[in-house]
C-alpha cells in the first residue's frame, strides 16, 4: 500500500499556486524586414522609444535609432550577420546601458561593458547606468581650481589642465597624441600610491587590436592598470560598437564621479568615433550635410563631452541630479570630477576642417601637436603659440604658476624669432640671447617616453631656467645638468621637494634651490 503524504502536495500545489499569473502580459514584437551593413529596419514596435535597447530572436541586442512612421531603424550591437529578413525583435522597456563597478578596474571591457581580456566575469557588485545621461546641470557644477598634473612640463607649465576640464588634445597621425594620453595616465600612480587615486578610463576607438594590446601591456608595465579601465571598439569591431564606446567610458568615469571620486577619460580619438556615426547615419538615410557628417554630429559631441565636471559636494542635491538607478542612489555623495581629454586626428594640419571645429568649440581649450615639432625630435611636439588652456591656469599651484608666467610667450617668441633668423646672419645681441635661452628651455622641457615628472621636481627645474642660471651651460650639457641637479634634490634634499608638493613656496626653499644649482654651475664657468 503506497502511503500519500498530503501536506507534502499542499505544500507543493499552493507554491505553484502562488507563482501563477492571472493578469495576461502583452509583449510587443516586430519583424526584421531589411537587414545589412549593421542596420536592420523593422516593422511593428510601434510604441517603441528613441535609444531603446532590443533583443533579437538570436539574443543579439539592438539600439532604436529611427522613429518612421511605418518601419523603425535600428543598428545592430554586435554581430549583424547572424540577423535575417523575418527575424523576431522584441522590446525590453529599457535603454542602452551599461555594468559599471569597481571590478571593472584593471579589465579590458568592450562597449556593452563585456570583459574582453580572457580574464573571466567581472567580479563584486555593478551597477547599470545609461550610455546617455544629461550632463550636470550650471547649479551642479563647482568651480575648476584643483591641478590634474600630467607629469609633462610643457603642459603643466604652459597648458595646464585642471580636474573637470575638457582639454583637446589634437594633432596629426604619429604626432605623439596617444602617448600624452599614455603619459598622463601613468603619472596618475604617485596619487594611487598615496590613496587618493585619480580613476582612468581609456576610450580606445577604431584602432587596430594590437595598438590596443600595446597599450595594455605598456600601462601594465608601469604599475597603471590597477586605477584604469580599457574600454576597446577596435577597428574591426561594428560601426555601432566604435560609435557608441565613448558614451559607455563616460557613463563609467560619472559612475566614479557621482560616487566622490576623481576619473579621467580619453577618448582616442573622436574623429574615427565621428566616421562610425558617419556611416550609421547613412545607412539609416538621414540627410548627409558637410563632409557627409549628419547634421546631429557636433550635438553628438556637445552632449558627451559636457558630461564632464566636477560637482559639489552637497548630499542632497547631488542625488537629484542625475537620474541614477535606485541600487546606486545610496553610494550618491558629489564632489568628485570627471576630466576628459578628447582627441581628435587632423589631415595635414587641418585645424578648420569640420570634427576638428566642432570640438575646439566644445572644449576648453587645446594641445596642438606638430608633426614638424616632432620630426625635430621635440616631445611632446607641442606648438605652444597656438596651444591654450582656457581655465588651467586657474587650477595651477601657485608657485609653478608665478614661474612659469612668461614662459608660454617667451617660447611663442622664440618660435617666431627662430624662424626669422634663418633669413638673416646679422642679428642683435638681444635676439641672439632671446634664441639662445628659447633653444635652452625647449631642451629642458623635452620628456622622454613614459617619464612623467612629479611637479615638485617641475617647479625646482623651471625656476632655476626662468631664473637664467642656465644661460652660462652649453645646450649639449642641458639635460645632464638637469640629471645632476634633480639626483642632488631627490637624495640630499627630499624634504625641500616634498614642501614644495604641500605647496610651500618662500625664500628659504628658493636660497637653497639657488645654492644646489650654483654647485653644479662652477663646471661651466
Amino acid at each position: 500500500m503506497v502511503h500519500i503524504n498530503t501536506n507534502e502536495i499542499l505544500a507543493l500545489l499552493q507554491e505553484q499556486l502562488a507563482s501563477f499569473k492571472t493578469k495576461a502580459e502583452l509583449e510587443e514584437t516586430g519583424t526584421v524586414v531589411q537587414s545589412g551593413d549593421g542596420v536592420v529596419r523593422i516593422y511593428g514596435l510601434f510604441s517603441v522609444q528613441a535609444g531603446e535597447l532590443l533583443v533579437f530572436d538570436n539574443g543579439c541586442k539592438g539600439l532604436a535609432l529611427n522613429l518612421e512612421e511605418q518601419l523603425l531603424g535600428a543598428v545592430v550591437l554586435g554581430d549583424a550577420n547572424t540577423i535575417k529578413e523575418g527575424d523576431m525583435v522584441s522590446r525590453t522597456r529599457r535603454v542602452v546601458s551599461i555594468q559599471v563597478g569597481e571590478g571593472l578596474l584593471g579589465r579590458v571591457i568592450n562597449t556593452l561593458g563585456e570583459p574582453i581580456d580572457g580574464n573571466g566575469p567581472i567580479a563584486g557588485p555593478c551597477f547599470a547606468l545609461p550610455l546617455e545621461r544629461n550632463a550636470p546641470g550650471v547649479i551642479y557644477r563647482e568651480p575648476v581650481n584643483t591641478p590634474l598634473q600630467t607629469g609633462l612640463k610643457t603642459i603643466d607649465a604652459m597648458v595646464p589642465i585642471g580636474r573637470g576640464q575638457r582639454e583637446l588634445i589634437i594633432g596629426d597621425r604619429q604626432s605623439g597624441k596617444t602617448t600624452i594620453a599614455i603619459d598622463t595616465i601613468i603619472n596618475q600612480r604617485r596619487l594611487f600610491e598615496k590613496g587618493e587615486p585619480v580613476y582612468c578610463i581609456y576610450v580606445a576607438i577604431g584602432q587596430k587590436a594590437s595598438s590596443i594590446a600595446n597599450v595594455v601591456d605598456t600601462l601594465t608595465r608601469y604599475g597603471a592598470m590597477p586605477y584604469t579601465i580599457i574600454v576597446a571598439a577596435s577597428s574591426a569591431a561594428a560601426a555601432s560598437m566604435q560609435s557608441f564606446a565613448p558614451f559607455a567610458g563616460a557613463a563609467i568615469g560619472e559612475f566614479f564621479r557621482d560616487t566622490g571620486r576623481n576619473a579621467l577619460v580619453i577618448y582616442d580619438d573622436l574623429s574615427k568615433q565621428a566616421v562610425a556615426y558617419r556611416e550609421l547615419s547613412l545607412l539609416l538615410r538621414r540627410p548627409p550635410g558637410r563632409e557627409g557628417f549628419p547634421g546631429d554630429v557636433f550635438y553628438l559631441h556637445a552632449r558627451l563631452l559636457e558630461r564632464a565636471a566636477r560637482i559639489i559636494s552637497n548630499d542632497a542635491m547631488a542625488s537629484s541630479m542625475n537620474d541614477c538607478p535606485q541600487s546606486l542612489q545610496g553610494k550618491i555623495k558629489g564632489g568628485g570630477s570627471l576630466t576628459a581629454l578628447p582627441i581628435v586626428e587632423t589631415q595635414m594640419g587641418d585645424v578648420s576642417a569640420y570634427i576638428p571645429t566642432n570640438v575646439i568649440s566644445i572644449t576648453d581649450g587645446q594641445i596642438f601637436l606638430e608633426t614638424n615639432l616632432f620630426n625635430a625630435g621635440i616631445r611632446p611636439a607641442i606648438n605652444v603659440g597656438i596651444s591654450v588652456s582656457r581655465i588651467g591656469g586657474a587650477a595651477q599651484m601657485k608657485a609653478i604658476k608665478k614661474i612659469a608666467a612668461t614662459l608660454k610667450l617667451d617660447q611663442a617668441q622664440f618660435a617666431e624669432l627662430e624662424a626669422f633668423s634663418k633669413f638673416s646672419s646679422d642679428l642683435e645681441a638681444t635676439t641672439k640671447r632671446a634664441i639662445e635661452r628659447g633653444r635652452k628651455n625647449q631642451e629642458l622641457l623635452n620628456q622622454g617616453l613614459h617619464a612623467p615628472m612629479p611637479v615638485e621636481e617641475q617647479i625646482a627645474l623651471l625656476y632655476i631656467a626662468m631664473g637664467g642660471y642656465l644661460d652660462a651651460v652649453p645646450l649639449d650639457q642641458v639635460k645632464l645638468f638637469e640629471k645632476q641637479f634633480l639626483d642632488i634634490l631627490r637624495i640630499q634634499h627630499p624634504t625641500l621637494l616634498t614642501s614644495i608638493a604641500g605647496g610651500q613656496w618662500d625664500n628659504q626653499l628658493i636660497k637653497m634651490l639657488i645654492t644646489v644649482a650654483k654647485n653644479i654651475l662652477v663646471k661651466y664657468t
